[in-house]
């Protein structure tokens, strides 16, 4: 079994030599010939019941050659059978929600609080004909019921960095699949499917792609589950666009390094930010007090790269001055991303809910990135003391040109 820097650099190319070729091959096509229609017609139904492959895939929503080994490679990372991609981590969230309760006729779910807040959204909306019921780690045994098909956790927690026992929720769910978020954590810190859980989500957008130009979702899982959330993107059309593959794919091989170099550089952050004036509370695992049940080092192979912290003053009023960190959702990218959850990710969360759930409404969410920690900080201290400095080249009189400093 090769380690995961090698997992991550040669997972899903064992084809690449027998095709003559080195670098990911790119396939485009919507349509495929089948010249024995008899045999296209079989390579349809196979697919259509959730096969992995068939003799043809006969059409792109059925199947596709590039997103196929981008799936291989992210269930070998994750040390599950199968993979599943589709077009966003959304399309991800409502396939499981679909295979488990739907499909099953269970139409309940256990949710621990915090989620992102989309899923958060799409779970209490009723959207999918399902109900939620919101409980806390400690207390999801006593939240199922018989119509229970699925409980929702997600570790590190979107936006506050809570850490969950993913093999004790598992315990507590008994017979009823769990699926984990493992978004933040990536399969470089964490791997949920040995500890228990059903169902490995990502949204592939964040760090598999790595750089904010590719949008998509993946879950990881065994074969059999597999199988009914490949039917459930074949009849909904929730398929991921082969150049999506493509990307995340090549973005897979380079993750353990970013993954690796974006926590130092948040380790660092967390550690400045909780000793600056204009801040109140700073969430990291890395942090006394950050990880409670001790799970970095056990369940975590680190606390991450993203963190959380509230302000003194209006955090709208910080996130206008910075001006290297770039105000934005989403996370797990080059550059460093910061936004207000209450405001953005999370506005659609009820706000004593979100509260409860230990999301503040001057909470910030940074996301870092895989720029110099020393800029970085000095674009953060300068916003939270609000010195909005601007420096830009001003001709002088002599003609020669000067740095000028304005606040």
């Amino acid at each position: 079994m090769t380690r995961l820097r090698t997992t991550a650099v040669h997972g899903g190319r064992e084809d690449l030599a027998d095709l003559g070729v080195h670098a990911l091959p790119l396939d485009l096509s919507t349509t495929y010939p089948v010249p024995d229609q008899a045999a296209g017609g079989r390579a349809l139904q196979d697919l259509a019941e959730g096969a992995a492959r068939a003799e043809s895939p006969v059409y792109a929503r059925l199947h596709n050659p590039t997103v196929a080994r981008f799936e291989q490679a992210l269930a070998a990372l994750e040390g599950t059978a199968a993979a599943v991609a589709f077009g966003s981590g959304m399309a991800a969230v409502t396939a499981v929600v679909q295979a488990a309760c739907v499909l099953a006729g269970k139409p309940h779910v256990v949710a621990v609080r915090p989620l992102y807040g989309g899923t958060d959204h799409l779970l209490s909306s009723g959207l999918l004909g399902v109900r939620t019921t919101y409980a806390t780690a400690d207390r999801v045994a006593d939240a199922i019921t018989p119509d229970t098909g699925l409980v929702v956790v997600e570790t590190p927690a979107n936006p506050n960095l809570d850490l969950l026992d993913v093999a004790a929720v598992v315990a507590r769910a008994g017979t009823v699949p769990v699926v984990v978020d493992n978004t933040f954590a990536t399969p470089v810190l964490q791997n949920p499917a040995a500890l228990g859980a059903a169902y490995v989500l990502h949204s592939a957008t964040k760090y598999l792609g790595g750089h904010g130009d590719v949008l998509g979702g993946v879950v990881a899982c065994a074969e059999e589950r597999a199988a009914e959330l490949r039917r459930i993107r074949i009849v909904t059309g929730a398929v991921l666009h082969p150049l999506g593959g493509y990307l995340l794919h090549r973005g897979l091989a380079t993750l353990p390094l970013r993954v690796e170099a974006a926590q130092r550089t948040a380790v660092e952050l967390a550690r400045r930010l909780a000793g600056h004036p204009g801040v109140g509370l700073v969430r990291h695992p890395s942090l006394p007090g950050g990880d409670p049940a001790g799970l970095v080092g056990t369940q975590m192979g680190g606390p991450g790269a993203v963190l959380a912290f509230t302000t003194r003053e209006d955090p709208a009023a910080v996130v206008a001055r910075l001006g290297l960190i770039t105000p934005a959702v989403s996370l797990g990218s080059v550059d460093t991303l910061v936004e207000h959850p209450a405001a953005l990710t999370h506005r659609l969360v009820p706000g004593a809910e979100r509260e409860a759930s230990g999301v503040p409404g001057d909470l910030l969410r940074l996301s870092a990135g895989l720029e110099d920690v020393e800029d970085l900080w000095a674009d953060l201290d300068r916003a939270l003391s609000g010195a909005c400095e601007r420096h830009y080249i001003k001709p002088s009189s002599s003609g020669e040109r000067a740095l000028v400093q304005t606040g």
